[in-house]
């Protein structure tokens, strides 16, 4: 296995959205061990959106370009998780038709998939926030 240089989202916190642990050409896992900052409510429960995050970033990565942006997704979360929790997100790349770029994503908990989805994401020829268009 070929360990590929990320070539996006160089700064994000890794405490809050994962730690990639494989990356590879159309391919990213990442890891994200729960805290009790992400909890909601008086049973420990994770915020879905720490799980999205997790998620989205793998898709990212399994794209890894610098300009890459998300245009939209489709989740489905199926288990709860709870602080204290690891888990996984896997992203691959599945089609590619123009700009737009395709990935699933499952994300689990042990072997148990607590999560899936597809995110649309897209590569515009320069960074969104490039004002110089």
């Amino acid at each position: 296995m070929k360990w590929i240089i990320q070539n996006t989202h160089k700064k994000i916190n890794e405490q809050l959205c994962g730690v990639p642990i494989e990356l590879r050409n159309n391919y990213a896992k990442i890891s994200l061990k729960t805290t009790s900052d992400m909890v909601v409510d008086d049973s420990n429960l994770i915020h879905g959106g720490f799980i999205f995050s997790l998620a989205d970033y793998s898709a990212m990565l399994a794209i890894n370009h610098p300009n890459l942006v998300l245009g939209g997704a489709e989740i489905k979360f199926i288990r709860p998780v709870i602080a204290g929790d690891i888990i996984i997100a896997e992203g691959e790349l599945i089609e590619i038709e123009g700009k737009k770029h395709i990935v699933k994503v499952h994300v689990y908990n042990n072997e148990e998939k607590v999560c899936e989805g597809k995110f649309f994401c897209f590569i515009p020829e320069k960074h969104v926030l490039n004002n110089s268009i």
